[in-house]
């Protein structure tokens, strides 16, 4: 199985950001430790809107596995103080991985307005552009922005991005990317939905997810 590491980006090593970009792990927990934790987890929600004008083939890639309930029941496996938050890894999951899509930014010949800054959602890749499937990651500052141009950026938290900074309060130690990063108790996306446009005809989706009780 190819292991998903990204390539090194001299531009990462920005105040709040770590040397290496979103990465597609392989360390979600097993469902026995998920039906565990949730027991004692806060159940919250956040709202994602799509913009398909600035990336088309995300926004339709990641809409239809939501529609087809792929993100039930992931986990947020990686989360980076003053970097970003990510998940919709199915592996150990039982869920089979999406078919890969265009990686819709600069270096590879799209252009993508929007910007990596706090509440921005995009697309996590392998070192090859056309690599992306189902893994995406929320931004959690502006300083992120060093990533415009290499990643697929698709839509943004307008609603709620309070929730996910709770992530951050759930104990992490260090992953696989040398970083504070692996939440030591899951935080479980319980069900993702897609749910009425926003005024300007955008989609959005909500995220309800538990999260492991202080």
């Amino acid at each position: 199985m190819k292991k998903w590491i990204l390539a090194l980006l001299p531009a990462l090593l920005l105040t709040g950001c770590v040397p290496k970009v979103p990465t597609n792990s392989e360390t979600t927990p097993d469902t026995a430790s998920v039906e565990t934790e949730q027991e004692t987890a806060q159940t919250e929600s956040f709202i994602i809107t799509l913009y398909p004008d600035a990336a088309p083939i995300s926004c339709e890639n990641f809409e239809n596995l939501v529609e087809e309930g792929f993100y039930d029941g992931l986990t947020f496996h990686r989360v980076v103080q003053d970097f970003m938050a990510q998940g919709g890894d199915p592996t150990l999951q039982g869920k089979e991985k999406s078919a890969a899509i265009k990686g819709e930014f600069k270096a590879n010949g799209v252009e993508n307005t929007l910007s990596h800054k706090r509440g921005i959602v995009s697309m996590a890749r392998t070192p090859e552009y056309d690599s992306a499937t189902s893994q995406f990651f929320i931004c959690y500052t502006d300083d992120c922005s060093s990533l415009d141009g290499s990643y697929a950026a698709f839509g943004e938290v307008t609603e709620g991005m309070e929730v996910v900074d709770h992530f951050l309060d759930v104990p992490r130690e260090v992953g696989s990317d040398g970083a504070l990063s692996a939440p030591t108790s899951p935080i479980v996306m319980e069900k993702v939905e897609m749910i009425e446009d926003d005024e300007a005809g955008n989609p959005r989706a909500e995220v309800t997810v538990s999260i492991p009780a202080d």
